[in-house]
């Protein structure tokens, strides 16, 4: 691969982060997100989410406001029926539109294995990965802390986004 050829190859942020932030958290993670993104050309930016309410959709919708392109990784084939929370339906759908590719993990229902499967492809195809955590050990295999010991592991890096006054419900 030539010079030009690589610095034309896109740039994949995925995303992993707390889902009961609170409503002035994630206007401050929202901002923090699109200036984290305005580094990056539109053409050359693929944000990979798994569109989890909270964090996965702030950072989905920067993407997009940005002019990047969108992937989405879902957990399993129930993920949207049995798990997205009806005030986060339609803000998921439209997300969920607006990507360039959805795959959903081969698990006919939503669960620990089917999140950790999930993480661990969204994570696979990444250059990078953004972390709106607060820093605290994880709850469980599947939460934010988790993913970020997981991508530590890849050697991934990690740039943790929780700005001054951010809080979770």
């Amino acid at each position: 691969m030539s010079g030009m050829e690589a610095a034309r190859r896109p740039t994949r942020i995925g995303v992993t982060g707390h889902i009961n932030l609170t409503a002035d958290t994630a206007v401050l993670v929202g901002t923090a997100l699109r200036e984290l993104l305005a580094a990056y050309r539109p053409e050359e930016l693929v944000g990979v989410s798994c569109l989890a309410a909270g964090a996965d959709t702030i950072f989905a919708k920067a993407v997009l406001a940005h002019g990047g392109r969108l992937e989405v990784v879902l957990p399993a084939a129930d993920y949207r029926d049995r798990k997205v929370a009806p005030e986060h339906g339609a803000a998921f759908d439209r997300l969920a539109g607006h990507a360039a590719s959805v795959r959903v993990m081969p698990h006919a229902q939503a669960g620990r294995a089917a999140y950790q499967d999930a993480n661990a492809a969204m994570l696979a195809g990444c250059d990078l990965l953004v972390a709106v955590w607060d820093g605290q050990p994880p709850a469980d295999r599947g939460g934010t802390a988790a993913v970020v010991a997981d991508a530590h592991a890849l050697a991934l890096p990690v740039v943790v986004v929780w700005p001054d006054g951010a809080r979770r419900t």
